[in-house]
């Protein structure tokens, strides 16, 4: 079988992800993902998609992830996954909208305004 590819993004976060057949090995940026991802939260939103059909065995999946900070890089890399698992069994599409894994989060950094200290914060009003 061919390697398949998918992009998936969260915030900042860009993550390529390449699917193959093989053994359930995840390899991000050339790192295990125990590695990368030491948390086991940020390891099981990684393999959520795989986990909902049943095949965490059966595909080997390399992911270039940069930008963003680690949630943001876990989410994209969970994005990535189910795109590139649609790509090979269409049918399995509507199984992994239901849990919300094909939806990019449109959410994203409001810019800071000149003038103020953050994007919505103000500086102190003074009347005197």
């Amino acid at each position: 079988m061919e390697v398949i590819n998918a992009l998936g993004r969260r915030k900042a976060a860009v993550a390529r992800v390449y699917l193959k057949q093989g053994s359930g090995k995840i390899i991000i940026n050339k790192r295990e993902l125990a590695i990368y991802f030491p948390s086991p939260l940020l390891q099981y939103v990684v393999r959520q998609p795989l986990n909902k059909l049943g095949v965490v065995e059966q595909y080997d999946v390399m992911i270039n992830l940069n930008g963003g900070g680690f949630k943001g890089q876990s989410e994209a890399a969970r994005l990535g996954i189910a795109r590139a698992l649609v790509k090979i069994n269409p049918e399995d599409k509507s199984a992994l909208r239901a849990e919300g894994f094909m939806t990019r989060d449109p959410r994203e950094v409001e810019r800071k305004k000149p003038g103020q200290p953050k994007a919505r914060k103000k500086f102190q009003f003074s009347k005197r």
